[in-house]
């Protein structure tokens, strides 16, 4: 409802009568003739009579009708407006009738005017005298006329038929009051009373938002906004949240909306109540509070969630209106039928499903060495279970590709939605099994190791399950343009020579493997081509012309190594590339490398260093990652008239600009510069068809710190400085070459299948020129720096050369040693900027060579001019390769001098703070053999202390560095331990 606040208001005289309360006081103004007046002319006169209900009353009144001319004013006191813009007046007054006058002249009226005058303050007529209000710039508001007129006043002195009448006048913004003046024109008429007041919309709580009192507007038309703020305990739905008040001070046009937040509910619609004990509120809005759902409590009020009592929980996509469950109980009755080398388990549901539906079942494979249950171990990867073996929905599950004549235990879980909330570990059905005798599995693939125009040779790997000796192999091989007429020959050996072949045919092979338990299946069909009469003849005379050479010098180099190193063939022997002292390097002057850049066009450096390729050639087969410009694919290769090989294809992303474009086909113009067996090979571009694309020889064992990190502990330390060889190699090409490249690091070093590391990755590599005697690229981009592989003077000044990679080759070959440990840990990389200002460099990693580590400490060295060259660097390993016994680990490892630092401590694992066998295995960053230890009894660290390699072999740690790793870490628990309890022996 709106509401009317009336403005204190006295007439000139003191006895018009007020409907409402003032205010404030107002102080009063007697009345004074208008100047312009003539004297003698009557004006308003204070009188008192009575009201309608003969009360006595004090009025102003006016009845000059007999006289021509009148202009008669009657003026209000000052009335402050309160910031109202828009102000209404109510008058009560009486208009006698002018024809029940007689003899009046015909100036007499019924109707009269209202005035205003806005001001800033109270007008004092000491400083305003007649002359002022004369010449006033009062505006009219209107001619009020009556309703109803008198003719006659009755005995009792009564007037009779009183008028009301309301104006509104505004906008008033010139001072903060104003007055009112009546103008008489000639009317025989009594004022009885005036109100002044204004309206405003009163505060309200609407949609739970509270909406403070508004003035109305200028206009009877006008909408003010007013703004909410939601209620205590409630939050905004929809905003702005805001109403409109009209001009008669009525609230309207709701917009937006608040609602109680999750825990409290509304009450009345104006207050948001907290939620009892007991009860609950998940989500905001105008629901109300629910009861606690079975198994679930809440001891707080204004709860939003019901806590789940003690044994019982909810899962990850439960609703918190949803029920507390439980974990189900074990499956029961499992029953297994064993077929060779697979075995087909069936059992039934649990009796308890812990109240829920989303049940499955789990199964876990152990294969056991004895009936003790510490002796087994998790099977191999290559075992198959249909459909699964998590997560199964059915109860029942095939398991295959097993070992012949091997026990196993199988474990079947029952889990369900809130199993992984469980402090304890599934319920679980076990059972073991013994498989049966079983053929072979099926030869995995067949190498040509050569061929001539009639015959081939022909090797292949054992199957991946034997189940048994292999007694021998089957071949069956046919002329693919005669399927029906296939051969067959026996071979005692995993390879075979096949004679007797038509020259330029091609042959479909396949081959199998015998055991006592007969055949296993034939492998899939491979296709291999004799050459013709004329090209086998050129390869023959050819390799008789080699063949003397490459046996003296191949016989000659096993006999230095046999020599020097007999032990370095014991144990794994994984291939040793070394690359060749005559590699193709270039002389310094006779070829540098030229910044694509550099060219106005740098489509014409495309053209000019990469090769187009049609993309027909091409064949996209499957992604293996993704790059800054787009996906990167392994495929093939066919060039006219050439073998097909396979490559590694980046694409650039659609929706590229032409500045993207032009970078991604710098890295092309940049290798298509390069070549040297150490740098990734380029073989060539598509840049006229859709999608564009760099191609360049697949490195099958990807990045070398991942590769190093998948084969933890399995290469020797030659083969290592081999590889460190291969990368110094590649890198002294390119300093040669005046060409920085500024990100070197394992992640950028690629390994093909013959361990040949070649160095890739030129997306920050930049141009040196060689103006000076000291070359120096000064990078002016604000781009990312690798920090934990770039030399200070770079982090510092941006300042790249040679000397700055050979700082980062340092980095690189600690990651090698170490087996691709990430450089300072877990440190940030403020931190490693600190550290090395400080001098700190880092250890030697375990079982690093002595004159390996001096060689990264040299790397680092903080004046560049003081570290090796590349070229020096590559003579360094030639030397350690010659000399396999420099490599031997060293018993002092630590580093001379300032690099005695705090940090040194985190290259091993801290034995102070191990507490379990899990954080051990942590420490250790082997956390993938925890299920082995727990499953082989190993359960707490006094029991770890204790064991031996050949309880490793036996629980299923195969790899010779992962052994020495933790037998290592193990004698050192048993010093910590001693030292903990000197008077009592584990």
């Amino acid at each position: 409802m709106a509401r009317k606040f009336n403005l204190c208001l006295v007439l000139v005289n003191p006895l018009i009568i007020l409907l409402s309360h003032c205010l404030f006081l107002c102080s009063l103004l007697s009345h004074t003739p208008l100047p312009h007046l003539h004297p003698n002319i009557a004006q308003w006169e204070e009188v008192s009579g009575y009201d309608e209900n003969l009360n006595t009353i004090r009025t102003y009144q006016v009845c000059n009708v007999f006289e021509p001319s009148q202009n008669n004013w009657l003026l209000t006191t000052y009335v402050d407006r309160r910031n109202a813009q828009r102000i209404y007046v109510e008058i009560r007054f009486t208009v006698r009738d002018c024809a029940s006058i007689p003899s009046v002249l015909g100036s007499c009226k019924e109707t009269f005017n209202l005035y205003y005058l806005e001001a800033d303050r109270t007008v004092s007529e000491s400083i305003k005298g007649v002359e002022y209000w004369a010449n006033a710039p009062f505006l009219k508001v209107d001619t009020i006329a009556a309703d109803e007129s008198f003719s006659q006043v009755d005995f009792g002195g009564r007037l009779m038929k009183v008028n009301t009448e309301v104006r509104g006048f505004g906008p008033l913004s010139k001072g903060k009051g104003f007055y009112l003046a009546f103008q008489d024109l000639g009317a025989c008429m009594s004022l009885l009373a005036v109100r002044v007041f204004y309206k405003k919309c009163p505060s309200i709580v609407q949609n739970f938002a509270f909406f403070p009192e508004t003035l109305t507007g200028a206009e009877s038309t006008s909408l003010v906004i007013s703004r909410g703020i939601c209620i205590q305990n409630a939050e905004e739905v929809d905003v702005p949240i805001k109403l409109y008040c009209n001009g008669d001070g009525e609230w309207m046009v709701p917009i937006g909306s608040c609602s109680c937040k999750a825990g409290y509910e509304p009450d009345n619609g104006n207050v948001c109540r907290a939620c009892p004990q007991g009860t609950f509120k998940s989500s905001q809005g105008v629901g109300l509070c629910q009861q606690c759902p079975l198994n679930s409590r809440s001891t707080i009020e204004a709860a939003t969630l019901c806590g789940c009592r003690n044994g019982y929980y909810r899962g990850d996509m439960d609703k918190p209106e949803d029920m507390c469950t439980s974990v189900p109980s074990a499956p029961r009755n499992v029953v297994s039928e064993v077929n060779q080398t697979s075995v087909i388990l069936e059992w039934h549901s649990p009796r308890d499903t812990g109240h829920r539906e989303d049940l499955s079942y789990n199964v876990v494979c152990r294969r056991c060495h004895s009936s003790e249950r510490r002796a087994c171990q998790p099977c191999d990867e290559s075992v198959l279970y249909a459909p699964g073996k998590e997560a199964l929905k059915t109860t029942r599950v095939e398991i295959s590709r097993l070992r012949a004549h091997t026990s196993y235990t199988f474990d079947v879980q029952a889990v369900n939605g809130v199993s992984n909330k469980s402090p304890y570990p599934a319920q679980q059905l076990s059972i073991n099994i013994t498989t049966n005798q079983a053929a072979p599995s099926e030869v995995p693939i067949m190498h040509q190791v050569s061929s001539t125009s009639r015959s081939f040779s022909l090797s292949w790997p054992p199957p991946e399950q034997p189940n048994g000796i292999i007694l021998d192999y089957e071949i069956r091989y046919y002329d693919k343009s005669s399927l029906l007429n296939s051969s067959v020959v026996q071979s005692e050996t995993p390879n075979v020579v096949l004679e007797g072949l038509r020259p330029g045919t091609g042959y479909v092979v396949q081959v199998r493997a015998r055991t006592v338990a007969g055949y296993g299946a034939y492998s899939k069909e491979m296709l291999f081509q004799t050459l013709t009469d004329e090209l086998g003849q050129q390869l023959y005379l050819t390799a008789s012309s080699l063949v003397g050479g490459v046996c003296v010098v191949s016989l000659v180099a096993l006999a230095v190594i046999f020599t020097l190193r007999p032990d370095m063939f014991s144990g794994p022997t994984p291939t040793v590339t070394f690359p060749t002292l005559s590699e193709g390097r270039s002389s310094p002057g006779v070829k540098i490398y030229i910044d694509p850049f550099t060219y106005e066009d740098p489509n014409e450096a495309v053209r000019e260093f990469a090769k187009e390729i049609d993309p027909s050639c091409v064949k996209i087969e499957e992604v293996i990652g993704s790059g800054e410009f787009g996906e990167v694919y392994k495929g093939r290769l066919k060039p006219v008239g050439k073998k097909e090989i396979p490559v590694a294809i980046k694409t650039l992303k659609v929706g590229y600009s032409e500045r993207q474009r032009r970078d991604f086909l710098a890295e092309a113009s940049i290798m298509g510069q390069f070549d040297q067996p150490n740098i990734i090979r380029l073989e060539g571009v598509v840049t006229k068809s859709r999608p564009t694309m760099i191609i360049t020889e697949f490195m099958e064992n990807g990045a070398l710190d991942s590769f190093l990190r998948q084969n933890d502990g399995q290469f020797p330390v030659i083969q290592l400085v081999g590889m460190l060889r291969g990368i110094a190699s590649g890198m002294r090409y390119l300093a040669e070459m005046s060409y920085v490249h500024r990100d070197l690091a394992a992640r950028n070093i690629l390994v093909n299948s013959n361990l040949v590391c070649k160095v890739s990755d030129f997306g920050l590599s930049r141009y040196l020129e060689e103006d000076t005697s000291d070359p120096t690229y000064t990078s002016s981009l604000g781009g990312k720096i690798p920090v934990r592989w770039t030399a200070p003077e770079a982090i510092a000044y941006r300042k790249f050369t040679s000397a700055s990679d050979v700082w980062s080759y340092g980095i690189v070959t600690w990651e090698v040693m170490s087996y691709g440990e990430r450089p300072y840990w877990d440190m940030s990389n403020q931190d490693v900027i600190n550290a090395i200002e400080q001098d700190f460099r880092l250890p030697a990693p375990m079982d690093c060579p002595v004159v390996l580590h001096q060689l990264m400490l040299d790397c680092w060295q903080k004046d560049r001019n003081t570290r090796p060259k590349f070229s020096d660097i590559v003579s360094m390993l030639d030397k350690m390769i010659r000399n396999p016994a420099s490599l031997k680990a060293g018993t002092n490892n630590m580093v001379p001098g300032p690099s005695h630092h705090p940090l040194l401590d985190r290259g091993a694992p801290d034995l102070s703070s191990v507490s379990s066998v899990e954080d051990w295995l942590a420490a250790l960053k082997m956390t993938q053999y925890r299920d082995s230890f727990i499953g082989s009894g190993f359960t707490s660290l006094p029991l770890v202390t204790q064991i031996t390699a050949e309880d490793l072999e036996r629980i299923g740690i195969a790899l010779a560095g992962h052994q020495k790793k933790i037998l290592t870490s193990v004698q050192s628990m048993r010093h910590h331990v001693d030292d903990q309890s000197p008077t009592e022996s584990v």
